[in-house]
């Protein structure tokens, strides 16, 4: 699943454009939108959606935690990608792919375009984004985002990091890939429970989750399967997808175990349950 640096990338792209996703589409006016998977939309029929997003320009995007925001004239677009979905401008009278499931149609022909292979993502049109992603946690990369800050809400809670660092209401954007990166960046196992950290352990995990998630934004994400691809994050993974290859800091092989459902990458020598 696209995480913050890929989300991050998409939008950046979307916004100054790019090879890999065509021209910008800043100033952009809406002039029709094709549905071919109505489950995407949320809350709105597509008779509806088309309705309300007719005739809007596309004023700035932005990304909040793995959602990405299109901020039109009346109102906000929002797109998760879910487990597959890309986007991309298509050319005037570019053939459409299978997959390209929601389109939504510019004045000269050109396409903004929801491609999703799996169906997981959402699309939401919504007078304020607040309306989707007010609970939210914290951005991880934001400047009020501090140690402390972290200290705090680790020690407000007794969980596990590893289920706690997916928790999208306990902080934006770390999805299953940079949670496992952080955690061997800060030599702590997925199993230890947060209010059991020392103030040392807290700003290793902090300096862990800004430090993976800066490099992934670096290198525009980690291509993921075959639907996400030209980031360059998985040349530098640490532990994840890493099974049975050597820890790039001790030498240990890389151990694989499901938490909460999630295949989740470590070193059992660099982090040792406590």
């Amino acid at each position: 699943m696209p995480e913050l640096p890929e989300v991050e990338t998409i939008a950046r792209e979307l916004r100054e454009g790019s090879e890999k996703r065509g021209s910008s589409v800043l100033g952009r006016t809406i002039v029709g939108a094709l549905i071919r998977w109505p489950r995407h939309l949320a809350r709105l029929t597509p008779q509806a959606f088309r309705r309300r997003i007719l005739g809007q320009r596309i004023q700035g995007v932005r990304r909040r935690g793995k959602f990405l925001l299109c901020d039109l004239t009346r109102g906000t677009l929002l797109v998760h990608l879910g487990m597959s979905g890309d986007l991309r401008v298509s050319l005037p009278g570019e053939a459409a792919d299978p997959h390209d499931h929601t389109r939504f149609l510019f004045e000269d022909g050109s396409e903004l375009r929801f491609n999703d292979t799996r169906k997981f993502g959402r699309v939401y049109l919504v007078a304020s984004p607040e309306e989707v992603i007010g609970r939210l946690g914290p951005e991880p990369l934001a400047p009020r985002f501090t140690a402390e800050k972290l200290g705090a809400m680790l020690a407000a809670r007794r969980r596990q990091l590893k289920p706690l660092l997916l928790d999208q209401s306990f902080l934006a954007g770390v999805g299953n890939i940079y949670a496992d990166e952080a955690l061997h960046r800060a030599r702590l196992h997925p199993l230890r429970r947060s209010d059991t950290l020392s103030l040392r352990e807290v700003s290793r995990l902090y300096r862990g989750i800004r430090d993976a998630l800066r490099r992934g934004v670096r290198l525009n994400g980690a291509s993921i399967d075959w639907v996400y691809r030209g980031g360059g994050m998985q040349a530098e993974f640490r532990v994840y997808d890493r099974e049975g290859q050597p820890c790039p800091r001790c030498g240990a092989l890389i151990q694989k175990m499901l938490v909460g459902q999630r295949g989740t990458h470590f070193c059992p020598q660099c982090q040792r349950l406590k």
